[in-house]
């Protein structure tokens, strides 16, 4: 028989919110693969757990699965822990599972710590609704990509930063985003934890004069739908009628469809446009 893959979810900062059920796990697999085998040797020493210890973090993560993948399928059980919170969230962790999978390994996850929802549910802002966005990438293009879509995010989004970059990326927000409410958390978890929440304006003034230390977790608030749809409205009202009615006709709808089209586009009823078509003919 095959062994299996246990995802651990480890401590995001205090030791105690690590579960039974982990350390039991911990203990009884033959392997545990962890993003840094010198910051993972103080938990496993700290919980007494003598299970071995191997390397699996992001500059050997396709090669390392493929080790892994075979130990499971000679009948070993492995565990994956990261350097803190729950494994497969914006770490390596994602490639062995999906190395697992596609060998037909049963993979399992065991609930826990992590960053990105602790972070979210003390922010107070929406959480019915949210997007992580973990790092933004460090490529130019790829990064301003992913900026230019940021205004038109309707849900919460989550974004982690290092001390170093927060000044620039809280910019760089500022300029696609406007002046937003944000949470501004670091230090999850223990002794110095702190939540700022204030908005983007007020956090840049903030650290430009206060030097960012620790690792932060930035919870920023989404677009407002009904605004957005109203300024959408509004554009399109701008625009001369006969106008849209062709950039819908050019799509091949009929005159009756694209009525409909340019109502919906403009929030009215499709008897307006009709009207407002035939005072255009007669003028």
């Amino acid at each position: 028989m095959t062994g299996m893959l246990y995802l651990c979810a480890t401590p995001i900062g205090n030791l105690d919110d690590i579960t039974m059920r982990v350390i039991k796990t911990l203990k009884s697999v033959d392997v545990i693969a962890a993003e840094d085998t010198r910051n993972s040797i103080k938990l496993c020493n700290h919980f007494e757990i003598k299970t071995p210890l191997t390397s699996y973090h992001e500059y050997n993560k396709y090669d390392k699965a493929q080790v892994l993948v075979k130990r499971m399928l000679a009948g070993e059980n492995v565990a994956v822990i990261t350097d803190a919170g729950t494994p497969g969230i914006s770490d390596p962790g994602e490639e062995l599972v999906r190395q697992a999978l596609a060998a037909e390994i049963k993979v399992t996850s065991l609930p826990g710590p992590a960053a990105c929802i602790t972070a979210l549910t003390m922010s107070g802002l929406s959480t019915r609704r949210f997007a992580f966005e973990a790092f933004l990438p460090a490529d130019k293009k790829e990064r301003a990509d992913i900026l230019a879509e940021l205004p038109r995010e309707t849900r919460t989004m989550i974004i982690y930063e290092a001390p170093h970059h927060l000044v620039k990326t809280l910019t760089e927000l500022y300029d696609v985003l406007g002046d937003r409410k944000i949470s501004i958390v670091k230090e999850l978890t223990k002794v110095h934890e702190t939540n700022f929440t204030t908005s983007l304006s007020g956090a840049l003034e903030f650290y430009k004069i206060n030097e960012p230390r620790g690792e932060y977790v930035l919870v920023i608030e989404g677009a407002d739908r009904e605004a957005m749809k109203t300024a959408k409205e509004e554009s399109f009202r701008e625009m001369d009628l006969e106008a849209h009615m062709k950039m819908y006709t050019d799509q091949g709808m009929d005159r009756k469809e694209a009525m409909k089209a340019v109502a919906k586009d403009r929030g009215v009823p499709k008897r307006e446009i009709y009207k407002a078509l035939i005072r255009e003919k007669e003028e």
